[in-house]
This record gives structure tokens, sequence and C-alpha cells, in this order.
């Protein structure tokens, strides 16, 4: 008979699936209870799992009921405050629905990144997975991910046959620029996120629609990485230019920085320079002037997510694409231009 795993070291899917002598999905298949597992290749499994004392989280409710009642959650940074606000939102819903959520960050903003989180997921036995996905990867191809794992994306393109959720950033994006066009500014211009990032690729494109639908001048956009430190130092650029009266910035934390070059540059706001971000972060409401900003509904997006998961879970997801409105927040940081003096 094989030799028993020793107690301190306790057995693997990756263990059990060299015992058996089947794949890592298999045994995700076995533990989980599905059905698309030949009888003989399941009893095979149970037997390697017996032998070697494998004992994932909550296996013995899981091989009963088909559920451990946990969440993988792939998010490429919790850097931001969208991501750490969509993540709190989901750990919320799902502790609502009696599920747990088992994190995994990773860095490269690859099909190969997710792909290789999920494979290491998959030894710790969950239900279903919420990729925040940040990067158009799905505008290229699909995810190469387990067909019988419930998938649900957030914040990347919808071009896929996995279920999707997002912000309208559209319509945000439209929202902000078109408040500042009413207040009578000729254009306004642009403080962009990363390159990689689908919402700033997104929010970019809105504005520059936008103007365009009003015939108005297109500035080529300033460009940042999210960070209040990136806003500042294209904000001592915009700052400085007098023709520059009103900025639709990608985010609060850049808007925050192009504040501060204002001040530090002596350019009273806004009755020189309007602004408008976009997330309404928790301390928006407090720069100095209050920010006028797009509202994302991070726990609407949060909820959303795990009642598609748990659709798809239950094979009830009849909805491929939610996308969850945005609104516009009025404050103090957007004003009519200053008045041109007469010759």
């Amino acid at each position: 008979m094989p030799e028993a795993v020793p107690a301190s070291k306790k057995a693997s899917a990756s263990d059990v699936a060299l015992e058996a002598g089947v794949s890592m999905q298999t045994v995700s298949r076995v533990a989980r209870g599905l059905e698309n597992v030949q009888p003989a290749t399941r009893d095979r499994v149970r037997a390697a799992m017996d032998r070697l004392g494998y004992s994932p989280n909550r296996a013995a409710r899981a091989l009963r009921s088909g559920r451990f009642h946990t969440i993988g959650v792939i998010m490429f940074t919790l850097s931001s405050y969208g991501n750490s606000k969509t993540l709190e939102a989901i750990a919320e819903a799902a502790r609502e629905s009696d599920y747990t959520i088992t994190l995994l960050p990773v860095h490269q903003r690859t099909q190969g990144g997710v792909t290789g989180a999920f494979a290491r997921l998959s030894e710790q036995a969950v239900d279903g997975v919420v990729i925040v996905i940040e990067a158009d990867i799905l505008a290229e191809h699909d995810l190469a991910l387990p067909a019988d794992v419930p998938v649900v994306v957030i914040d990347s393109s919808g071009q896929s046959s996995r279920p999707f959720i997002d912000t309208d950033q559209k319509q945000g994006t439209r929202l902000a620029v078109e408040h500042l066009l009413e207040l009578g500014h000729e254009t306004v211009w642009h403080v962009a996120g990363p390159e990689h990032s689908y919402s700033a690729r997104r929010r970019e494109a809105a504005w520059r629609e936008t103007l365009v639908a009003a015939g108005r001048p297109v500035a080529e956009p300033l460009r940042g990485d999210w960070s209040a430190e990136s806003g500042h130092r294209v904000g001592l650029d915009l700052a400085s230019r007098p023709d520059v009266t009103a900025v639709f910035v990608a985010n609060d934390s850049m808007a925050l920085g192009l504040m501060r070059a204002c001040h530090e540059l002596g350019r009273p706001l806004p009755s020189t320079l309007s602004i408008v971000g976009f997330d309404d972060m928790t301390d928006s409401a407090s720069f100095w002037p209050p920010l006028t900003t797009i509202r994302q509904h991070f726990d609407e997006v949060g909820r959303r997510a795990i009642d598609l998961l748990l659709r798809e879970m239950a094979r009830d997801a009849d909805v491929s694409q939610v996308i969850v409105p945005t609104e516009l927040v009025v404050r103090a940081s957007s004003a009519a231009p200053p008045a041109v003096s007469g010759s």
C-alpha cells in the first residue's frame, strides 16, 4: 500500500491528482461533487483522497453538497481606490450570501498571469471566481480557464462568453464633460489614467467622443498612473497655462494632485480653473475646494457580481453583461470660466 503522507505535510490536490493518475481539474470536479466524471474515475480519486488524508477547506461538506461556500477573487492591484472599494463590496455581498472569499493578487496583466492564479485557486477549493482584471485581455481572446468553474469578470472588455459587469464608464465621462461645457467652457482638457487600464481607455475615448460631438477642440491628453503624485506632476504643466480653464481627471486621486499644483502656482479654483474627477472617493467632499466628481457605485458592482456568480453556479445565469449607472456629484470645484475682458 502507498505510504501515508506525514502529518506534518498536508496533502494537496496535486498530491491526489498524482496518486490517482488524473488531472487537477478532475480532482476539483470530484471534490465539488460535479457529475461530469466517470464513476470509476470518481471512485479512484476518492480512494486517493482517503489514502492521503486529503482535506481541503470544508472538503467533507463539499463532497456531500458540491459547495465549499468560498469564492475566489483574482485582482491585479489593491493600491487603487476603485479596486479596494470593489473588493470591499464583493466581500460584503459574499458574506450576506454566506460565502467567504479567498483573495489572490497577481502582478502580471496577462492571460498567463490570470490562468496561473486560477490554477493556484483550484487547490483552495472555491465554488466560483470573480476576476477584477482592469485590462483588455478579453478584447483579444477569451481567457483559457476551466469551463466547469463559474467566473464573473469586472472592469474589462465585455467581448467574452464570460459574464461581465462594469460601471458605465461612457455615461460618467459624458456627464462630466457636458457639465463643464454647459458652464461655458470652450473645451475640456483631460488627465488620463495608465494606458494598460481598460477603465482609463474607456474614459479617454468617451471624453474625446463627447467633445467631437459638441464640435469643440480636442487637446492631447496628459497621462498619469492613478496616483496623486502623477496628477501633481502633469498638473504643474496644466496649471501654468492660462488657456486651460476646465479639466476632466480620470480619477479623484489625480484630481487631488492637480489641485495641489494649482495651489502651489497660485491658480485660484474654480474661478480660473474648473476640475471634475471620477470615483467620488470618501474624502473627495473634503478636498479644497470640494471636488465635483462622478460617483461609481462600488457597492452595487460587488452585489451584482456576487448575484451573477451565484446564478451562474446554479446554472441560472441568463444575463451575460451588467452595466451599473454612474451619477454626477456637483460640488465647488467647477464653475463658469473667467470672463474675457473686452478690447
